[in-house]
Order: C-alpha cells, then structure tokens, then sequence
C-alpha cells in the first residue's frame, strides 16, 4: 500500500492541475470502490471549485469553495494520471502504463481543461465528501497521530507515546495513532539508519523517569532524512505505486535494507548480512549485527 512519500508524489504532481480549478463535470463509473460513494457524491463536487490540495497520513484531500472536503485514499493499486484537452498522459514513462481503461472509474472534467482520472483495479481506494467542520470527527481522520515531517513531531513527542508501551519499536510506528502515514518500507529503513532493532522495546525510547533518550532522538532524525529523500525521489516503485505523470518512482534504488535479504550490510564497516523475518503479519528487513 502506497506509503507517506507516495502520496505527498501524487499531491504534487495533482496540484497544477486542480488547485484553483473548478470542477466542471464529475463521472463516477460504478456505485462502489472499497466503500460505496455517497448518494449525492456527484451534485458536492460538480460546480465547485478546489481551492486547495492537501494531505494528511496517507488520504489526500481537496478543500472545495463549498466548505466541503473530498477525502481521497489511493488503497492498495489506485492511481491517478492527469489528461489534458488531447488525452494525453504528461511526462515520460519509465515504464510502460496498463492501458487498461475497463479500471477508470471516477474522473473529474476541470475547468483548466485537465482530466483527473483515478484508476484502481483491485478497487481498494476510496472516496468520502466531508463537511471541513465535521472533519475533526472524521471516524477515518480523528485517531492519526502527528505528521511525522511537521513541526510538533520531535524527539520528546514521540518518547512520550512510547514510554508505556510494552510492544515493538516496529509495531509502535506502524500504529496511525503514534505517528500518522509511516508504512513497512520506511519504517524498516528509519531503524536501520538510526541502528535500532525493530524487536527493542518502543519504551526504551524514554528512560524510566519519562526523559527521552538519544534512541528516540536518532529515530526521529532518520524518520526525517529517510521521508524527505523517497520524497524527492517521487517515492518507492514496489508492484502498483507510479506518479501521476506515469513515471515509476526512484527510492527503492536507495533500500539499505528492505527487500536486500540475504546481501550484505551497507553500514560501513559492518559486514553483516540482512535478514527477514515476519512481524505482526508483515516481512521485517534488518541487519542484527548493527541494528541494536
């Protein structure tokens, strides 16, 4: 499922092409994708225009003029490509696109000209129109932790959602109540970089008079660097995940550890070989000479 850096790559590439436009004509191809779309899903969205495209975890969401907001989650195989007034795909391919359009099942025609077109085939994604003043009751919205690249996720915040817990530092940034958007791929590689075990108690981030410890500190800075870089290399290509222009996305050039079972380290000087194991349902990638 597309990661924190996948989907900050689709708002990006999506921006030019909605913010600021109005939505002329909305087309909704079946009555379902994961959840059925709202009886009056088409008549909030036709007519209003976006005046803003954020994200917040892994939904994006479009503030409309209305004072509604379309929640957006891209599920385990959605994508979105923009067409302009000829059909075509801006950008280049880094691979080929399935040209299976039997998959789009909800575009919407804009006023710039441009074609928002969602494709999804095993049809996990979703979409949900919320009033902004209801939106901090959103059942899907209100449990999300802090953004883990905004400014009140710290070192301190974090040692204090962790002090009590008596499961896995790997099982604690997994859980959307801790810290919001992280995922297998990225969490893997924040512990290697911070040289933590994903099987270290997530308590250890805090000494046993509650003050933060440097684990928690070196976590915190690999969530950072590791977040910013996958971001900037239009996220990870793993199975569905491709930017909105078609293109694959680069990161996964740059796994220290996921994916790499049985190759040796990359940390210098370490020569350790990475192992996989399962944890909570999920593969573990790690190295158990210098991840402690």
């Amino acid at each position: 499922m597309p990661e924190l850096p996948e989907v900050e790559t689709v708002r990006r590439g999506l921006q030019p092409a909605m913010e600021g436009a109005r939505i002329k004509k909305a087309e909704v191809r079946r009555k379902d994708l994961r959840f059925p779309f709202q009886k009056d899903f088409v008549a909030r969205l036709e007519g209003q225009t976006v005046t803003g495209l954020g994200r917040r975890a892994k939904y994006l969401m479009a503030d409309l003029s209305s004072g509604d907001v379309l929640l957006m989650h891209l599920g385990m195989s959605g994508s979105f490509r923009v067409n302009d007034d000829h059909g075509t795909t801006p950008g280049r391919f880094h691979h080929p696109r399935v040209e299976d359009r039997a998959h789009d099942h909800v575009v919407f025609h804009m006023s710039s000209g441009a074609a928002i077109v969602f494709n999804d085939p095993r049809r996990f994604g979703y979409m949900k129109i919320i009033g902004r003043h209801a939106i901090e009751e959103e059942p899907l919205l209100r449990d999300l932790g802090p953004e883990p690249l905004g400014n009140e996720f710290d070192a301190e915040m974090l040692a204090r959602s962790c002090a009590n817990k008596k499961t896995s530092l790997k099982a604690a940034l997994l859980d959307q109540r801790v810290v919001a958007g992280l995922g297998n791929i990225y969490v893997c590689e924040a512990l290697f970089r911070a040289h933590l075990s994903p099987r270290r108690l997530a308590a250890t981030l805090a000494t046993k008079k509650g003050e933060t410890t440097d684990h928690a500190r070196r976590l915190v800075e690999a969530i950072h660097d590791v977040l910013n870089q996958a971001i900037k290399a239009g996220g990870s290509s793993l199975r569905d995940h491709r930017q909105t222009t078609g293109e694959l996305g680069y990161f996964q050039h740059s796994f220290q550890v996921y994916d790499r079972e049985g190759e040796k380290c990359r940390s210098k000087g370490c020569g350790g070989i990475v192992r996989r194991f399962t944890q909570n349902g999920r593969s573990t990638f790690w190295c158990p000479k210098c991840q402690k």
